[in-house]
């Protein structure tokens, strides 16, 4: 005859137990117990994706500076470009990769970014390659190219989403949708030359330069492509950056006129 917890739990797993009963025979007595129910099975929580929010404002205290988001991509889509440009682009990865940019942050090839000479840092860009209407919108991290006859260097990343990056260059249209302050007033300029083959080059056009403006901040420095010299007016002030930048004609290297905001 079953035991009654055999009836109540019939085809339990069965567990022996050994209870010593008192006495002073001592008597063992082996009972058998169910084993505990199995755990219940674990299954993962479902999580949700809060929705993109609208393209925060940028500016000096709320800067973007690592490569567009999805809410650029439809800010983009759904709003008309305050400016448009046109010129040649090229591309740049090595051996600018992982070194530190012009916006302060560190360069990444990898991410959606463009380097322009004077479009205000961190503007959202729409860059569309006009030979094969491929587009790619990218955030303004960086300065540069400086080649002359060059609009805009895009990232590695970027180039290759424009369909620069196999041919090196290409002709392209720039719709710039957002800025974080106007695009031909204030901002803080320089003048830069370069790039110097020779060190010393660049050194003695540095000691002139200071001879020649002496109110400005004149500086030389190495970059991965060789030396540069860079002139800062007083105040940075735009009006007197032009002037310069106008007026020299170095015997090695080039003058770019450069915003630094």
């Amino acid at each position: 005859m079953k035991a009654l917890w055999q009836r109540l739990l019939p085809g339990a797993a069965l567990l022996p137990v050994v209870l010593i009963m008192g006495g002073c025979a001592r008597k063992v007595r082996v009972v058998y117990v169910p084993a505990p129910p199995p755990p219940p099975p674990i299954t993962s929580p479902r999580t949700t994706t809060p929705p993109e929010a609208r393209p925060p404002v940028i500016s000096a205290a709320n800067p973007v500076t690592e490569g567009v988001s999805n809410a650029d991509t439809e800010f983009v889509a759904t709003h008309s470009p305050i400016s448009t440009q046109e010129g040649l682009a090229s591309w740049y990865g090595p051996p600018y990769h992982n070194r530190r940019g012009a916006n302060g942050q560190v360069f990444d090839q990898n991410a959606l970014t463009a380097a322009h000479r004077t479009l205000p840092m961190n503007s959202l860009l729409k860059v569309t390659n006009l030979g094969t209407r491929q587009s790619v919108v990218v955030r303004v991290t960086d300065r540069g190219p400086f080649v002359q006859g060059r609009l805009l260097d895009l990232s590695l990343a970027s180039a290759k989403v424009a369909g620069v990056w196999r041919p090196g260059t290409a002709k392209v249209r720039v719709d710039v949708y957002q800025t974080p302050s106007p695009i031909e007033d204030g901002g803080r300029w320089c003048v830069q030359v370069g790039a110097f083959k020779n060190g010393e080059e660049a050194l003695k056009l540095r000691d002139h330069l200071l001879r020649k403006y002496h109110t400005a901040n004149v500086i030389e420095f190495t970059g991965p492509t060789g030396h540069w010299v860079r002139i800062r007016p007083q105040n940075d002030d735009k009006g007197k950056a032009v002037n310069i930048a106008s007026e020299l004609i170095p015997v090695e290297g080039n003058a770019y006129l450069v915003r630094l905001d």
